[in-house]
């Protein structure tokens, strides 16, 4: 779960994490006194969007008058902004941030993240803020310091040194980014968040640093001792599938493929969408449907890849674990008389109670192709929606 830049914004400050004061607004006759509050000459209004790149996107206006603030907020609250890091469509913009445009001596790249290769936290900052880091890393990785956390001993008092020595930092400043190593670590770990970024972090003309942008994103496993963050979530820049999966505890992804899937278990979907690929085909989403799953969740994700027009045809792949092969065998025959579906359905059903699940989708009177194994589902689907 991703949150806004004004709502992380809003976390740093509470954690002591130095950010500039600002303004949020949802409509454009609320900037003119949104300006003045802020009593500065030049401003920024900062389009929020769950994106970066928006600057390059025409999603930040430096203004300099309460008239060019409204200006530059009407010309982007109503609209979506697309950017070279967000889908085609673009997201919708609700709310912009207005805040001081900010003294700039030098920009750094600074963040904490889950390595999972490393299995811990890590710390990634750069002397190179500003620019995007994926090309940093490619183009200069020695300009990148990664820095481990032992999930042992926590963050020590060496990563701040080693941070301030990886950003040319001495003195105040050095003592400075080393508590902002500490609060970054602590708001991390208390928030269960995966991601937190700051680009650019700043040093000011007297000295000071500030976190210009911030992005933290949460886990959503552990949304349900984050009730406060979770109701921070904008359902509206996300895609309006998954937010539909989400209501139905579905793990659903959107790709850009002809054949839908439906599976239990993220193992098996991603081996069925290998075998898919493998004969030839393209998968048009990643749906698993879960272990503890209902004639419900499994209606609702039929419906789900139906609601896809670029979906050919249709491949089931249930092995039968927790889930009973009978309940899935309902649901598909519920959902393909609730919805009109006019493309070809491939089913495969292995484990407990799948001789019941196959003789009741055999006895359904619906077009359905079953399949024996899961090599031969991945050819018939492939055959089908071709």
């Amino acid at each position: 779960m991703n949150l806004h830049e004004f709502q992380a914004k809003a976390a740093f400050r509470d954690a002591g994490i130095p950010v500039p004061e600002g303004r949020v607004v949802d409509h454009a006759d609320a900037a003119p006194e949104a300006w003045r509050e802020l009593g500065v000459e030049r401003a920024l209004v900062k389009a929020q969007v769950h994106s970066g790149g928006r600057g390059k996107a025409g999603g930040v206006t430096l203004v300099d008058s309460a008239e060019t603030a409204r200006d530059a907020a009407a010309g982007m609250l109503g609209t979506r902004l697309v950017t070279d890091q967000n889908a085609p469509e673009g997201q919708p913009v609700e709310r912009v941030l207005l805040e001081p445009a900010a003294d700039i001596a030098r920009e750094f790249y600074f963040a904490l993240l889950v390595d999972r290769s490393r299995e811990c936290l890590t710390f990634v900052v750069s002397a190179e803020g500003g620019m995007d880091i994926e090309t940093l890393a490619a183009e200069r990785p020695e300009a990148i310091l990664t820095l481990p956390v032992h999930p042992a001993t926590g963050i020590m008092p060496f990563h701040g040194r080693r941070i301030a020595a990886a950003l040319g930092l001495e003195g105040a400043a050095a003592k400075a980014v080393a508590q902002l190593a500490t609060n970054t670590h602590a708001l991390f770990s208390r928030t269960d968040a995966q991601l937190l970024e700051i680009n650019p972090l700043v040093q000011t003309g007297d000295g000071e640093l500030l976190a210009l942008d911030a992005k933290l994103s949460l886990d959503d496993s552990a949304a349900y001792r984050q009730a406060a963050l979770v109701e921070l979530r904008d359902p509206n820049q996300r895609d309006p599938s998954e937010e539909r999966a989400r209501e139905h505890d579905l793990n659903y992804i959107p790709l850009d493929g002809s054949i839908g899937c439906m599976v239990n278990g993220a193992g098996l979907a991603m081996a069925t969408m290998d075998l898919i690929q493998h004969h030839g085909g393209e998968p048009a989403n990643f749906l698993d449907v879960g272990g503890g799953t209902t004639v419900e969740r499994v209606t609702a994700a039929f419906k789900l890849i139906l609601s896809d027009d670029s979906v050919q045809a249709v491949l089931v792949n249930i092995f039968g674990g927790i889930v009973r092969c009978d309940l899935i065998a309902e649901g598909i025959i519920a959902a393909i008389r609730e919805v009109q579906v006019d493309v070809p359905v491939v089913v495969r059903l292995e484990g407990t109670n799948a001789e019941q699940g196959r003789e009741a989708l055999a006895n359904s009177g619906l077009d359905v192709i079953p399949a024996a194994d899961l090599d031969a589902a991945a050819r018939a689907v492939v055959e089908a929606a071709a």
